[in-house]
């Protein structure tokens, strides 16, 4: 694995360096083991200028490898998930799918869970395909933005904390994002159930 990693990083210094990135992106999506956020981070620092149209091109890559592995576990069916994952990890997916629907795929787009076993599985259990690839380029794009906002404004200064932690940060931004919506939706409906309180009020009076 680490002769891969050195591989994949190795990439950065190539004239086809943004060709890599793209397909990188796009097998990492599907079949690929090691993901494309580490070319991604030693491209935009060689070049911070590009580093939003090198995010751009990852999330294209990235989105477009899932539709590829959706249609792969649509096509395969439950026997090619059995062949590649364990059942344990089938089971758990199919839970994420029956709870949360499509929303599994952002979890899996933004943070280190492998969104190739989501994009495989989506197809398998066929999740409705539009929604799929709306929520998956959201997902990967605000993923490799990120990765992009922190190289062109703080550049050498973030590097090793990047690659050393980045998926903590994920972790954390996700987490932070999920409690925003809760906390919308707790007040939202706060705010409606003190609207019939208001009319019956008003009716009394």
């Amino acid at each position: 694995m680490g002769g891969l990693v050195e591989w994949v990083v190795g990439w950065s210094q190539s004239p086809s360096a943004v060709t890599a990135l793209f397909a990188i992106a796009f097998a990492e999506s599907s079949f690929f083991p090691i993901p494309p956020d580490l070319l991604l981070i030693t491209m935009a620092l060689i070049d911070p200028e590009a580093a939003f149209f090198l995010a751009l091109v990852c999330s294209v890559g990235s989105v477009l490898g899932g539709m590829l592995g959706y249609l792969i576990g649509w096509l395969g069916g439950r026997p090619l998930l059995h062949r590649i994952f364990s059942e344990r990890k089938i089971a758990v997916v199919k839970h994420a799918f029956e709870k949360y629907e499509v929303w599994a795929i952002a979890v899996a787009g933004f943070t280190p869970i492998p969104y190739k076993v989501f994009t495989l599985s989506a197809g398998t259990f066929e999740i409705p395909f539009r929604p799929f690839v709306l929520v998956s380029a959201a997902s990967r794009s605000a993923r490799f933005f990120l990765v992009a906002t922190f190289i062109y404004h703080w550049g050498e200064s973030v590097r090793d904390l990047l690659v050393k932690y980045f998926n903590w940060f994920t972790l954390l931004f996700m987490v932070l994002l999920i409690g925003g919506f809760v906390l919308i939706r707790f007040a939202t409906g706060r705010t409606r159930s003190k609207i019939p309180e208001a009319e019956e009020t008003a009716v009394k009076n």
